[in-house]
């Protein structure tokens, strides 16, 4: 095996990329995991790995950091074979953020953090002040230097993910592999933990993650490598593999992908299945118009458009996932702006647009004042309407004047109570 001193983080001797797999072939008992798999991620790049579970994700991380041997293919970190590299020598080059937090050991967190210094110091030596400096700058950015002196078995799982990663960080490594790191944290740490790779990214560290959720994987990384039935089947940035026909091959769902208003990244939601067995009291309806908004409807807007059914929409404001989704659908949208709302123009075309209806569908949407005058003129025009519930009335309420509305339009004659996929399945 051989040795090195030079594979760091700011290193530029290697100008090739930092990892290279190629013609990887892994099986784990007689399963054949990856077939014929090769990768190349250079510098600079946040590489997000997504598939379904047992797609390989976690076995190509672990055959990239050296602790799985493949049947066959080569694995290169900074231009040398893994296979050749020492474990002081690979731990200069890699680390590795695992999915299981599990530590059986009471070490202080402090302890384990510096751990992450291992390849860095003789063997026989003790860690120097730039080491202990390291350490420190790691917990600070990881956000768990307030529990540094607390044992590691005494925080929760959440807190554990978050040294690991300190841990990983205190390595200064020019690779970091990720698996499934935020599965254990809360939204605000799992999106702190995403802003502080794509730091680090942006300072020239190469990161490659195996994310669960597709959403975080388009909003954070620079490019998506999608892992299915033991290879590769789409690689490149997010708009172009996060599409529908790709997650649907890949996941085995129905999914529909929208741009999202904040991120202007891919968004991706997933179809449930219909109900069979549903049997509401709906009858068949043409044409429906949908109350939408706050991104609550577009897994019912698609479905309704591939059972066939005609649908308008609206009121929506022009920045609304629904109204984005309403516009890759082709559907006549009633847009408001922002500023103005709901005006008598807006009601008076929203009045047209439910008497050319069947039916008015009313989405799982947040009950807000801008909706009570919406849900009173629904209610008025007679025409049938069906309410969707995928939440408590009490949830979703932010004004009684709307709650209200909303509670005459549901228990009043036209009014039919329904999940989506009991409404769907009837439309279909």
């Amino acid at each position: 095996m051989t040795d090195d001193t030079t594979a760091t983080a700011g290193s530029t001797a290697d100008a090739g990329p930092v990892l290279s797999i190629d013609e990887l072939s892994v099986s784990l008992g007689a399963t054949e995991v990856l077939d014929g798999v090769s990768l190349d991620v250079g510098r600079g790049e946040l590489v997000g790995l997504v598939g379904p579970n047992g797609a390989g994700k976690t076995t190509l991380l672990r055959t990239a950091r050296g602790t799985l041997a493949p049947d066959s293919g080569v694995v290169r970190v900074a231009g040398d074979p893994v296979a050749d590299l020492s474990a002081k020598a690979l731990g200069r080059r890699v680390a590795t953020v695992p999915q299981d937090t599990s530590i059986a050991f009471s070490f202080a967190v402090r302890e384990i953090v510096e751990m992450g210094r291992t390849p860095h110091v003789p063997r026989f030596g003790a860690m120097g002040d730039d080491d202990h400096a390291t350490v420190e700058r790691a917990m600070e950015r990881t956000e768990v230097a307030e529990f540094a002196d607390r044992p590691v078995t005494e925080i929760s799982g959440g807190e554990r993910s978050r040294v690991l990663l300190a841990r990983a960080l205190a390595q200064e490594t020019p690779l970091l592999l990720l698996d499934e790191p935020t599965a254990s944290l809360d939204p605000n740490h799992r999106l702190r933990t995403f802003e502080t790779v794509a730091e680090l990214v942006e300072e020239g560290r190469t990161a490659i993650a195996a994310i669960h959720d597709l959403d975080t994987a388009a909003r954070y990384c620079d490019r998506i490598v999608v892992v299915a039935d033991g290879g590769i089947v789409a690689d490149g940035a997010p708009e172009s593999v996060l599409t529908g026909a790709t997650v649907g091959d890949a996941f085995d769902v129905d999914a529909v992908v929208t741009p999202d208003p904040v991120t202007e990244r891919p968004r991706v939601t997933a179809l449930a299945d219909l109900d069979p067995d549903a049997e509401p009291e709906i009858p068949p309806v043409d044409r429906v118009h949908v109350v939408a908004g706050g991104g609550r409807a577009g897994s019912l807007l698609t479905r309704l458009d591939r059972a066939g059914v005609e649908a308008t929409v609206g009121p929506l404001s022009a920045g609304d996932s629904d109204a984005a989704v309403a516009d890759a659908l082709g559907l006549e949208t009633l847009e408001v702006g922002a500023l103005e709302g709901v005006d008598d123009a807006a009601l008076e075309r929203l009045g047209v647009l439910v008497e050319r209806a069947d039916a008015v569908v009313v989405a799982d949407v947040e009950l807000t004042a801008g909706l009570a005058p919406v849900l009173s003129a629904v209610a008025e025009s007679g025409t049938p309407a069906y309410c969707i519930e995928e939440r408590p009335t009490n949830e979703r309420t932010r004004d009684e004047a709307a709650a209200e509305a909303y509670r005459r339009l549901r228990v009043g004659e036209a009014g039919v109570a329904a999940s989506t996929p009991e409404l769907l399945a009837a439309l279909a």
